[in-house]
């Protein structure tokens, strides 16, 4: 994968999760709002670090609990694709429309690793 890729699919994960924390911080009030986007973040973030499918050269190639490559790209579209629409959900409309169409940017630039992936 081209480092720009990388580069964007960096900013995508790290844009994602800020969807999911900003509508679990206006999903939830008082002192417990602290406590949702903590618990929402190191869900998300567990989950993306530890499934991950052997030898992927996008990642580490390490995989703590491997899964195959269709689960994993589900998981990758579940969780980019879901910020968007916590993004949505929580009001933000122009920074979900962004984030959707930079989501799609990447994959459409990620032919190769798609195919590796359903390979796996």
């Amino acid at each position: 994968m081209h480092a720009a890729n990388l580069a964007l699919r960096s900013f995508l994960e790290i844009a994602a999760l800020g969807g999911f924390g900003a509508l679990a911080w206006l999903s939830v009030e008082g002192w417990w709002r602290y406590l949702a986007v903590i618990a929402v973040l190191a869900l998300l973030m567990t989950l993306w670090g530890v499934f991950a499918v052997p030898g992927d050269p996008s990642r580490s190639g390490n995989a703590p609990f491997p899964v195959s490559g269709l689960l994993r790209l589900g998981l990758e579209l579940a969780v980019l694709l879901g910020g968007a629409c916590a993004f949505y959900w929580a009001g933000y409309n122009a920074a979900a429309l962004v984030l959707a169409a930079l989501v799609a940017l990447h994959y459409a630039l990620s032919g190769e690793r798609i195919a590796w992936l359903l390979q796996q």
